[in-house]
């Protein structure tokens, strides 16, 4: 009789037939037919639902053994080992210390991107003033497209001064330096006049305007407007009266003609 004793199979050429039995049943099948299936297999045989075929392995074993709840664990053996064990991962943790440090180095980096950004920005605007100050012209002319009517010079048995610019009634008069204003008011014998102390130390001087539109403590820049021209005082049409003090109201009067080109302004 055939037998698996201790792990050991005998072959089937070595087993007995059977002495009883009826032609009615069947013949078993030697345990050493059956067809082992690899756990690979049967895992795809539950998969697609076959359960049945996968614990039987043959369609002739007995119902009774189909019908039997069996582990799959068995079935499968050592290979199983493993197989079902899900390692269930916790979730990524960190503790509110360590969230509140890295907020406040969130923080810190905003704040230094802004700081950066705006330390850019008034570099920028600091070039941008640098190079519009290059190119502001530091001294122009006290009207523009004037006639040159009267010289620094003897004049009618006496010294003029000043030069005179003729132009039309109400055109713009300029300041012809940077500086501050002085005084702006009534004069005598300009009827009105303007008195400006430039960043050179010398004072400007600018009369018979028809309207002021400075005041005393105004600080100008050059080609600022401060008055509209006209012909009040003594005054034979309308024109601008212009003198420079050098070194200040009370200092020598020069020829604004030559002050003027020694700035780069041309009458």
């Amino acid at each position: 009789m055939g037998s698996r004793i201790a792990g050991t199979t005998i072959r089937s050429s070595e087993v007995e037939p059977p002495t009883t039995g009826t032609t009615d049943r069947p013949a078993r099948t030697p345990r050493a037919q059956v067809t082992r299936r690899r756990p690979a297999a049967l895992l795809a045989a539950l998969v697609v639902g076959g359960l049945t075929a996968a614990l039987l392995g043959t369609q002739g074993a007995p119902r009774a053994v189909a019908e039997e709840p069996i582990p799959v664990a068995m079935l499968l053996g050592s290979d199983a080992e493993g197989i079902f064990d899900v390692e269930m991962n916790p979730h990524d943790a960190i503790t509110e210390v360590e969230a509140r440090a890295r907020l406040e180095e969130v923080a810190a980096n905003r704040a230094e991107r802004a700081k950066r950004a705006a330390d850019e920005q008034a570099a920028a605007e600091a070039r941008a003033a640098a190079e519009a100050e290059a190119a502001r012209p530091k001294a122009v002319s006290p009207v523009a497209d004037a006639r040159l009517s009267s010289c620094f010079c003897p004049r009618w048995g006496t010294m003029h001064w000043g030069i005179d610019l003729a132009a039309p009634m109400m055109t713009p008069e300029y300041s012809a330096e940077d500086g501050v204003v002085l005084r702006a008011g009534a004069a005598s014998g300009y009827g009105q006049a303007v008195y400006i102390l430039g960043v050179s130390g010398d004072v400007t001087v600018y009369g018979h305007m028809e309207k002021i539109l400075v005041s005393a403590g105004d600080v100008v820049d050059a080609g600022d407007k401060i008055a509209l021209l006209g012909s009040r005082g003594q005054s034979t049409g309308p024109h601008l009266h212009f003198e420079v003090h050098k070194g200040g109201m009370g200092g020598k009067r020069v020829d604004p003609v030559q002050w003027l080109a020694a700035r780069g302004v041309e009458l």
